[in-house]
């Protein structure tokens, strides 16, 4: 699937199951509550956090889905085209960043 046509599921799945958006300031909290969730997994497989008995069974890839879910909810109601916005902020780290990283001492 697109992101374009996720941004749509999302769109018709609020607007029908979920019945209306949360409003902006309550999802930019959900938002961070989920990039906390994966803070904490990422923290636990790959830092030296060890898992908690019920930790065990959490998925990265959910956790990582519920970031791209709020965040798609987010951008259907401020009008933002995430397609647009990332084609966008690709072509700009393509330009500006093109050599600063290849310059960077610390990357090699």
């Amino acid at each position: 699937m697109t992101i374009q046509e996720a941004q749509q599921r999302i769109d018709k799945w609020i607007n029908t199951t979920g019945v209306r958006y949360f409003n902006e300031l309550t999802n930019m909290a959900m938002l961070a509550e989920e990039v906390g969730e994966v803070a904490r997994v990422i923290a636990r497989k790959y830092g030296e956090q060890s898992f908690k008995e019920s930790d065990k069974s959490v998925d990265l890839a959910d956790e990582m889905a519920d970031v791209l879910f709020v965040l798609m909810c987010l951008a259907n109601q401020t009008g933002v085209d995430l397609t647009d916005a990332l084609e966008k902020n690709l072509i700009k780290k393509e330009t500006r960043d093109k050599l600063r990283h290849k310059q960077n001492e610390k990357l090699r």
